[in-house]
């Protein structure tokens, strides 16, 4: 089993994964184990440096003694810890056969095949660079390209050395390719077919401008590290700007709060049921437990809705709704509407605790750099967009890039607690 380390998440995460875990082994560079070198020594578990290549073959003996389990298709094949806003992270135990589903529907639904060359922007210790980018390479007899770390700078000119055919971002590197503005008209860019977005909703607004401006196809789709990443997808040949697509080799459905199943066209909680879906939380039964429903159906916690052509359409989490007046209103489709001015960046709405309503609605937003916009302006844009009732009570404008999981997600909930305490 193999146990990704997010290098990003801090001493007191990486410690309570090797922890957890009961890890044996840790192949890191030499810089990982510099930086961490007091969590490593006390944890007693063996540790290899490797730097190139070459490394891991001298080592090979040492990682092949590792493996006590013959090889099945429910034998536990990776154990991802998630990064949740809240409590310990959960780790998520995904089979053989996980992985391979999570690999083959994304060929599916990309139609990868030998002749693709993908470009694996997002770390390897994140779902979407392990299964997206290579378990999808595995399976189609692909090739893949993988950096140490996303540049702006460098993104295009990769694309072009190597001929990459596609890409994986999320849509905080959408926005700052967009912000960026590089001029890729020198740029032999042929051989790239399109851009595939995920882990977090793409504004429909930040979708078109992106297309425009580079003249590259975006995919939109769905997934999560409980689902070995793919979920839904637009297909190649019909897109819908909003929706994150259809199902690729696994069942969604939408229920309601009591758990029936609800008809096209009704907002409710996604479920999910494939090969690509987890075996368990690891060492957290109860959890296990309550994240399926009594057809075996993992249910998300995304809440969304499946229109006549059978595209779904997520408009948000169940935690994060904002109740208002004993109304739902959903954050995103207030974001979407700020991410309509030119100026903004980042945007990220959430409730806080209001004495006549419940709740009253904020937002957060984070400038492009030399683009000034006021409170009114955005206000007014958002009462014409969406009404009154639904406009924030205000904005509050930030100095810095919001904080974000290693996905590359806006943590909604992270905002909305720093907020309420402020």
């Amino acid at each position: 089993t193999i146990v990704p380390l997010n290098v990003l998440a801090g001493a007191k995460q990486i410690k309570y994964t090797i922890e957890h875990s009961e890890c044996k082994l840790i192949l890191a560079s030499k810089i990982y184990i510099d930086k961490f070198s007091d969590i490593l020594e006390a944890s007693n578990v063996q540790v290899i440096c490797h730097e190139k290549a070459n490394d891991l073959e001298i080592n090979n003996h040492k990682i092949v003694n590792s493996i006590t389990k013959t090889l099945l298709s429910d034998t536990p094949a990776v154990l991802i810890y998630t990064s949740g806003t809240t409590g310990v992270p959960k780790g998520v135990l995904l089979s053989h056969k996980n992985v391979l589903a999570g690999g083959r529907n994304t060929a599916l639904a990309h139609e990868i095949n030998k002749n693709d060359v993908s470009f694996c922007v997002l770390p390897l210790y994140h779902i979407n660079a392990e299964m997206v980018s290579i378990a999808s390479a595995l399976v189609s007899n692909s090739c893949v390209v993988i950096v140490s770390k996303f540049s702006v700078t460098n993104f295009w000119n990769i694309i072009d050395k190597y001929k990459c055919t596609w890409f994986s971002v999320v849509p905080t590197i959408i926005n700052y390719l967009l912000n960026d503005n590089f001029d890729i008209s020198s740029l032999n860019l042929k051989n790239l077919r399109f851009g595939r977005s995920a882990s977090a909703p793409l504004s429909p607004e930040v979708h078109k401008k992106f297309e425009k401006v580079f003249n590259v196809r975006i995919i939109e789709t769905m997934g999560l590290t409980e689902t070995s990443a793919q979920i839904l997808s637009n297909p190649m040949d019909q897109c819908k700007h909003g929706s994150a697509g259809r199902p690729y080799g696994n069942e969604v459905k939408i229920i309601d709060d009591s758990g029936n199943y609800l008809a096209f066209g009704n907002t409710g909680e996604l479920v999910i049921k494939g090969d690509n879906v987890l075996l368990k939380y690891f060492k957290n039964e109860e959890a296990t437990a309550e994240a399926f429903n009594k057809d075996g159906y993992f249910l998300t916690g995304d809440l969304g809705v499946e229109d006549e052509d059978g595209f779904f359409f997520i408009t948000g989490r169940k935690k994060e709704l904002i109740i208002k007046g004993g109304e739902n209103i959903s954050p995103r489709e207030i974001d979407d509407t700020l991410y309509k001015h030119n100026a903004v960046l980042e945007a990220c709405t959430f409730g806080i605790k209001d004495e006549n309503y419940g709740e009253e609605i904020s937002a957060c937003v984070f400038l492009k750099d030399n683009l000034i916009v006021n409170e009114e302006e955005l206000l007014a844009l958002c009462t014409a967009d969406l009404g009154e009732y639904k406009t924030p009570s205000q904005i509050i404008f930030v100095d810095k890039p919001l904080p974000k999981g290693p996905s590359g997600k806006i943590q909604r909930l992270k905002i909305a607690s720093h907020y309420s305490h402020t």
